[in-house]
């Protein structure tokens, strides 16, 4: 979900002042800890997505929204539209020293979010984080250390984990009934929008990497990459690119993403030893099909002396069943879980760590782009 503003959206830059960085000792109380009280929260930037982040903050029981901050306030103030109580402000020093405010949604560029979210731990606020966390992984470590050193929230805003579809395919392959995961294939496909600071890896794979990391058990990890990419329209960056993933168990993740397609598709397929899933997100009335349907392999001994020549290859071919998906909107449920976090002190479905072990994906997946395709290994899978 990128915010595509990005002048607006610079105010972090130049408002993260010496009255924004108010340290908060590790002996003092976290706020919002223990609490049933609405939480105090601003957003930081009123560009693309920063307006849909106001209005589930203003919809949730759990939150009361006190600031919209962007350096064009008058920008701000259209957001929030002309009967709002909410204060448009441009100075982000002094929506960090309101005591009413427990927590901070970063809705800003990915450059910015280094400057805005680490003034904001170092005010005592809880911090949620446009994807990507940040622009670099070193960035997002200095984050993660920063909030587990205050005791504090950091969450990743990773939209696509919270629809009703992907948290029933975590469920699906956490609990086996896909059985062991035997590969994972995602296509993100779409005509533009070709941006002009990023390239396609890192503009549209954080929604796939981060649903990867979202749903696969823990003991799965991706502990490589390979990408190859192409930019045959001559825009500077790819505009096509394909990764592939080495898993921990020996599986293999691919993604596909691509801004130059006349079709748009957002599919995945986790293939595994039991069943195989198909997650199309454009098909409303059967977004997740389950099939029953595979190859399987007989060990050596488990055939006649007679067999063993033949193929030990075996299909099964059973029932396609499309399990019955609600509807509720993703940032909704998002804006819940950040509550929660809050509220309890347990990391967060998508906190901070989820948002390096993406940062590292896209690091190594650009590292492999620069040496045409070489497989690269990842932090997080060491």
């Amino acid at each position: 979900m990128k915010d595509t503003s990005k002048d607006g959206a610079q105010s972090a830059d130049r408002t993260v002042g010496q009255g924004a960085d108010r340290t908060v000792g590790q002996g003092a109380s976290i706020p919002g800890r223990g609490s049933a009280a609405p939480l105090g929260v601003a957003v930081v930037g009123a560009g693309y997505w920063g307006p849909n982040l106001v209005r589930n903050f203003q919809s949730s029981p759990q939150f009361r929204l006190r600031w919209l901050c962007d350096l064009d306030i008058g920008r701000a103030r259209q957001a929030l539209g002309r009967y709002s109580t909410v204060q448009p402000t441009a100075d982000y020093a002094a929506v960090l020293a309101d005591p009413s405010v427990q927590a901070v949604a970063v809705a800003t560029p990915a450059g910015t979010h280094l400057d805005v979210a680490l003034a904001a731990l170092k005010a005592g606020k809880h911090v949620l984080v446009e994807k990507p966390l940040a622009a670099t992984y070193e960035d997002g470590m200095r984050l993660v250390a920063e909030a587990e050193k205050r005791g504090l929230t950091l969450m990743c805003d990773h939209t696509y984990c919270y629809t009703p579809a992907v948290r029933r395919i975590r469920e699906m392959v956490r609990s086996g009934e896909l059985g062991e995961i035997h590969f994972v294939d995602s296509v993100r496909i779409n005509l533009g929008l070709v941006q002009k600071d990023v390239d396609v890896l890192w503009d549209l794979a954080p929604h796939d990497l981060s649903v990867l990391d979202f749903i696969l058990p823990d003991h799965v990890q991706p502990v490589a990459v390979a990408t190859t990419g192409a930019d045959p329209i001559g825009a500077g960056q790819s505009c096509v690119a394909y990764l592939t993933l080495q898993l921990s168990t020996g599986a293999i993740a691919h993604v596909h993403v691509n801004w130059l397609s006349p079709t748009k598709v957002r599919t995945t397929m986790v293939g595994g030893s039991k069943r195989t899933l198909v997650w199309d997100d454009l098909n409303p009335t059967q977004r997740v099909s389950v099939f029953d349907r595979g190859v399987e392999l007989s060990a050596p001994q488990e055939i006649g002396a007679d067999e063993r020549r033949d193929m030990l290859v075996s299909y099964r071919s059973g029932d396609m069943v499309a399990p019955a998906i609600g509807e509720k909107e993703a940032l909704r449920s998002m804006v819940e879980e950040f509550a929660d976090a809050v509220r309890t002190g347990r990391p967060a479905l998508t906190d901070g760590r989820a948002g390096l072990k993406v940062l590292d994906i896209l690091e190594a997946a650009s590292r492999s782009l620069e040496f045409r395709g070489a497989v690269v290994g990842l932090r997080t899978g060491r």
